[in-house]
């Protein structure tokens, strides 16, 4: 299917509909009877392929005071995730995020950091372990992933956004591995000890050209230990340098396309067909400002004329969205391309503005021609094979 995959925006809908509906069959009857499908039952078509998929995010920031006894995500709190809402738009899987903003590179600011990692960490522990346990549970293997999806009940992960609070002591790789973190970032917003960050490739501003020997070292432990590696959020010549020593696939966890919105925080060609011969996967992300350019222009202006409203800026859409989902599966095929929200992050587009309305972008990917095939593979298959490939490697080196 990579081949046909790959021709989406070059066939004709109706084509395009029988091509991915019925696999590799395409004969007239069942050609002149897709032709016939009406909205709504395209609609039902697309709400089957929905509930038998399993659909996962990689990135939904939190706030640790929505983990608490008294609040929390059992109830319907005014964020763009919780448990009622990801009931709502059946999303079944969520990586929670344990984010730490960047600060100053001493003591004072690694100590800070720890903490917050930290209360992050045991407030999704706090979630799944004790609040709601008939609810959500935590997965640490993509076989747990689908063991607990089959229960009915919700899958929470976690990410780690910025290992700025690793501080300089690499054996809290192996500890954040240990709370659960399954993918980790260098840097974020702010050159980390690790890694520049995208802001100086907006600046032209650095403090390693790439990586420090240390975040050199961090890979070698996160490979060892099946944290995947994500760069979102690096440097071009950080990620490339991620790219040249990793042992195993790398993922963007919440990126687009740079060829379509010229945000630094999007991916060139260059670094997509090097993630493409990584094995690893681009989860494309639904924050307006990546995936539409009129709307990424306008909000640049706006940040210089305070006589604009960041109010008017043109809004994204779920369509804007798949038009990135689409680009990325031309480029680099569909086994490498995954979905993203950034939800309470920023995140958030017309159409897919909370969890609650995840199935508008199945019904999007369907109404494109998507097969159901792959639709699962990028909704949740493209990103547990990486997880699985980390940590076979992680085995591997362990073993040596």
């Amino acid at each position: 299917m990579k081949n046909q995959a790959t021709a989406i925006k070059f066939l004709p809908t109706l084509v395009l509909t029988a091509l991915f509906s019925c696999g590799n069959e395409t004969n007239p009857d069942s050609e002149n009877e897709l032709a016939a499908e009406s909205e709504q039952e395209l609609i039902e078509r697309a709400k089957i392929i929905h509930d038998q998929t399993i659909t996962l995010d990689t990135h939904a920031d939190i706030n640790s005071q929505n983990f608490t006894l008294d609040v929390n995500y059992t109830m319907n709190l005014d964020t763009q995730v919780n448990l009622v809402k990801m009931e709502a738009g059946k999303l079944d899987a969520a990586w929670f995020i344990v984010y730490t903003a960047q600060s100053t590179l001493d003591d004072e600011g690694y100590k800070i950091a720890y903490e917050n990692a930290i209360d992050k960490f045991e407030a999704i522990h706090l979630l799944a372990d004790q609040i709601a346990p008939d609810e959500i549970e935590l997965a640490y293997t993509s076989d747990d992933v689908r063991r607990i999806a089959k229960t009915g009940k919700k899958v929470a992960m976690i990410g780690i956004e910025n290992a700025y609070p690793i501080a300089l002591d690499l054996s809290n790789i192996k500890d954040f591995h240990d709370r659960g973190g399954r993918y980790m970032s260098l840097a974020h917003n702010g050159h980390s000890q690790f890694a520049d960050s995208h802001t100086g490739d907006a600046d032209g501003i650095y403090l390693h050209n790439g990586l420090s020997e240390l975040g050199r070292q961090a890979i070698e432990e996160m490979n060892r230990w099946g944290i995947i590696v994500d760069i979102s959020h690096p440097s071009k010549e950080s990620i490339l340098q991620m790219l040249d020593l990793t042992q195993a696939p790398v993922i963007a966890s919440h990126s687009s396309a740079r060829e379509l919105t010229n945000h630094t925080r999007n991916l060139d060609n260059e670094t997509l067909l090097r993630i493409k011969e990584n094995g690893g996967v681009v989860q494309t992300v639904a924050f307006g400002s990546y995936i539409n350019e009129d709307r990424r222009q306008y909000l640049e202006r706006a940040a210089n004329d305070e006589s604009l409203s960041r109010d008017e800026a043109p809004k994204a859409t779920v369509s804007d969205f798949v038009d990135h989902i689409d680009f990325l599966v031309n480029l680099i095929g569909v086994e490498h391309v995954g979905i993203a929200s950034d939800f309470d992050g920023g995140g958030g587009i017309e159409g897919w503005n909370d969890a609650s309305e995840t199935f508008n972008v199945t019904l999007e990917l369907v109404r494109r021609g998507y097969s159901e095939e792959n639709i699962k593979a990028i909704w949740s298959g493209n990103l547990l094979r990486v997880l699985d490939d980390v940590q076979r490697i992680a085995g591997e080196i362990q073993q040596r």
